[in-house]
């Protein structure tokens, strides 16, 4: 009994200890079992707490799921550590179960009032008294990297808000661009989304529990805008190739490692070199509606969307299946070309601001509340489109 009770007192500490390196101290994404697992059982329990609502309900219910995560994390590495110190202290002693695990807590929350005098476990309650404050320490510590990072992620999903509407849509940063005549701002918006996902990729699998964290706004997603900013920079490429502007390869290319490196964190497989012919979730149809709409807009296509199709679908095979596992996970708000969700509930086009602007303008565009592709438009490889990533 004594010796089991050490073997798994070991065994715990040392999972406790692995996943406090692995998520705070070491500057690399790596998984850790306990975190994960923590992450599953509270987003379904947040879940249940918003089973009857539509995704509103749900975003207030996940809106607690960061706070939780942190508060979980910390409560469960010292619930472990005193489970594993306290059979320690079991094994090796003639305490009782009750005395032992009671001296465990006293030494590890460093309150020392239930202390023996016994040499040969001073030792063990040294060790306990250094892991309680290092374990606060370190969580105190990773706070402000977390809510720097944040901050950093936020401020760019705000300032997207204008360019594409809530939620964020592909076309609807193209079409806004070319009614208000900006779209000489592109190549900027581009670059600085290059940026943004190149350190989301960086942070976000450094750090997995930023993925929890939720946008000020219900209707305002990361995931939803670095999909939405991709969207636009693959149309663009693919319906007007000769003037769309370098930035927008390099956004896709940020954009999609960036979410093989979170994937990669994650476990989700993927594809690391999809064949450009691959079939995507997104039909032929909801793609032939966007273009259309953007013709409405004003803006002036160079290749048709027959034509402009393959050449989408290239560049979308890189990161749609990801992107929407990534969502379905985040309960990201269901925007336009995003996936679908565990929720019901269908998509949510982005509100845009009616025209004000006086005398004869431009025509309006088709009404997005109720959006929906035109029926009866196929794929013109004549393909059914599934999913790469199932």
């Amino acid at each position: 009994m004594a010796l089991t009770s050490g073997v798994a007192g070991a065994l715990i500490l040392a999972s406790v200890l692995s996943s406090v390196v692995r998520t705070l101290v070491v500057p690399r994404g790596l998984y850790s079992g306990l975190v994960f697992r923590l992450w599953w059982l509270l987003r379904r329990a947040l879940r249940l707490a918003a089973l009857r609502g539509g995704y509103d309900a749900v975003d207030r219910a996940q809106t607690w799921l960061a706070p939780l995560m942190l508060i979980g994390m910390l409560a469960g590495w010292l619930a472990g550590a005193l489970l594993g110190y306290g059979l320690l202290l079991f094994a090796l002693s003639p305490l009782s179960w009750a005395t032992a695990f009671q001296e465990a807590g006293s030494s590890l929350f460093t309150l020392g009032f239930a202390s023996g005098a016994r040499l040969k476990l001073s030792a063990i309650d040294f060790m306990a008294a250094a892991t309680g404050p290092v374990l606060i320490a370190l969580q105190i510590a990773y706070l402000p990297t977390l809510y720097a990072a944040y901050n950093r992620r936020e401020l760019e999903v705000t300032l997207l808000q204008a360019r594409a509407g809530e939620p964020a849509w592909g076309p609807e940063i193209l079409a806004r661009q070319w009614l208000v005549e900006t779209e000489t701002a592109l190549p900027e918006l581009y670059r600085a989304w290059e940026r943004l996902a190149s350190d989301m990729g960086e942070s976000h699998s450094t750090y997995p529990i930023l993925l929890t964290f939720r946008s000020p706004r219900p209707h305002r997603s990361w995931l939803v805008g670095l999909v939405a900013v991709m969207d636009a920079a693959a149309l663009q490429l693919s319906l007007d190739p000769r003037l769309a502007p370098p930035e927008a390869r390099l956004v896709l290319r940020a954009g999609f490692t960036a979410l093989r490196d979170i994937a990669r964190v994650l476990r989700i497989p993927f594809d690391v070199d999809p064949s450009p012919a691959a079939p995507v979730r997104l039909t032929f149809a909801e793609f032939d509606a966007a273009v259309a709409m953007l013709a409405t807009a004003g803006f002036r296509a160079q290749c048709s969307p027959k034509d402009a199709w393959p050449q989408y679908r290239g560049w979308r095979v890189n990161y749609e299946a990801i992107a929407y596992e990534l969502c379905r996970r985040c309960d990201a708000v269901p925007a336009l070309w995003t996936g679908p969700r565990d929720f019901g509930g269908e998509p949510i086009p982005p509100r845009r601001p009616a025209d004000r602007r006086p005398g004869e303008g431009r025509p309006d565009l088709p009404p997005v509340q109720g959006w929906h592709p035109p029926l009866g438009r196929e794929d013109p490889t004549g393909r059914n489109e599934g999913n790469p990533g199932e």
